[in-house]
């Protein structure tokens, strides 16, 4: 397999930058997901279209992504991450660039398609690229870095992107963002030109799955298991991100500005908690209980915020307490997808697992959209409890073996 040969050098590694390298792949994944989202207003006036026809665009990137991940998956372990990556870097930067120029609604859709394709190949480009490059003793920090470069990616696209549309407009905007992949694949190719060597990745138990290959894998118990996990995660903070400032405000009459303030802790608690997480998934082995302990301490959390008004300062502290949880889960989730995944299909594993961000990103907003419209905040937050009781389910009934370090 290409995967498990795999070099980015000749000379002896140096893992820092590896890791700066795929996390600022991550970052722009990240950055490029959230690019329309600010501009939009610009977007749709310049073009006199509905919020249903812009919405398009956001379809398009997110049906793409969803159904061709998992393809790009096969294609990084067959072919090698790190072309893929860069390759798919390339994609979203040359797309948002032909947007920004072309002055043409349709262009507009089909590019964000484009940049779907480019998207799929981060996830299982980027978690192969670290489970063959990083000492299995680094190997949950370095997941902690690749995460929180992602939520730094999000947390800094909105602010750049509209100082970006202050100087040059939205479309000098959209080439701007361009610029930044074209600048992070130059880092790539800067990467192999200094050199780094491959840590030899450890074997993995899968229990009965060790001997399954390709599709077969995929739809072993453990990893579909998993995909459904991913898909619980993305549905919770979908819940979170989108709907909870709104759902305060009806609930309890929290203004609104509270109730970002609360959004905003969540969200920077989250990040520090990737880091938390990551050192305590390089101390421990039982990642499992990493993952049950926090999506505990996160159904609490969203109970207690749906029962109970607690006014406006206690509302932010424990929609920070959620959040760091939500954080904190993050890298021993992404060691319990390694632990089961045999040498070789790093790659298709993680792009398959990953698509449930798709799967629960399409579903999310149908579903607590409909809440909302029937008038039934509190049931935003009770699901979101209860999607953390259904994946302490899933992560207790998967396999219990670790990676061998």
């Amino acid at each position: 397999m290409t995967q498990a040969t795999e070099t980015l050098g000749a000379r002896p590694a140096s893992y820092g930058r590896v890791l700066g390298a795929v996390s600022a792949a991550h970052f722009v994944s990240h950055y490029y997901i959230l690019l329309l989202a600010p501009l939009l207003p610009f977007v749709r006036a310049e073009y006199n279209v509905s919020y249903t026809e812009i919405g398009l665009a956001f379809a398009a990137f997110n049906v793409v992504s969803a159904a061709l991940q998992t393809p790009a998956g096969f294609l990084v372990d067959r072919l090698g991450a790190r072309p893929l990556l860069i390759a798919g870097l390339l994609i979203g930067a040359c797309a948002f660039v032909v947007a920004g120029l072309v002055d043409s609604f349709w262009v507009l859709v089909a590019m964000f398609a484009l940049a779907g394709v480019g998207n799929t190949v981060y996830h299982p480009a980027d978690y192969a690229l670290l489970s063959q490059h990083i000492p299995h003793d680094r190997i949950g920090h370095a997941f902690s870095i690749h995460s929180f470069a992602g939520m730094m990616g999000s947390a800094v696209a909105p602010v750049t992107l509209l100082t970006m549309h202050g100087l040059w407009g939205w479309r000098g905007a959209f080439i701007g963002a361009g610029m930044l992949g074209f600048a992070v694949a130059a880092l790539l190719l800067a990467v192999r030109a200094q050199g780094a060597a491959p840590a030899p990745a450890a074997p993995a138990r899968t229990g009965g799955n060790a001997s399954a290959t390709g599709w077969r894998l995929l739809m072993s118990p453990p990893i579909l298991l998993n995909l459904v996990f991913f898909m619980l995660l993305a549905m919770m903070s979908g819940g979170v991100y989108n709907y909870s400032a709104v759902a305060l405000g009806a609930l309890y009459g929290t203004p609104l500005t509270t109730a970002n303030v609360a959004l905003s802790m969540y969200l920077l608690l989250s990040a520090i908690g990737v880091l938390a997480g990551g050192y305590a998934a390089t101390h421990t082995a039982r990642h499992a209980l990493v993952a049950t302990l926090s999506l505990v301490a996160i159904a609490l959390s969203t109970a207690l915020i749906a029962n109970v008004d607690l006014g406006s300062s206690l509302i932010v502290v424990a929609m920070a307490f959620g959040g760091f949880f939500f954080g904190f889960i993050m890298p021993s989730r992404d060691m319990i997808v390694r632990a089961i995944t045999p040498p070789g299909s790093f790659g298709k594993v993680f792009g398959f697992v990953t698509t449930g961000f798709n799967i629960g990103g399409i579903i999310s907003p149908l579903m607590f959209g409909a809440i909302m419209d029937h008038g039934s905040p509190q049931l935003v937050f009770m699901l979101v409890a209860a999607f953390a009781l259904l994946a302490i389910v899933l992560v207790a009934t998967g396999p219990k073996r670790t990676v061998a370090g």
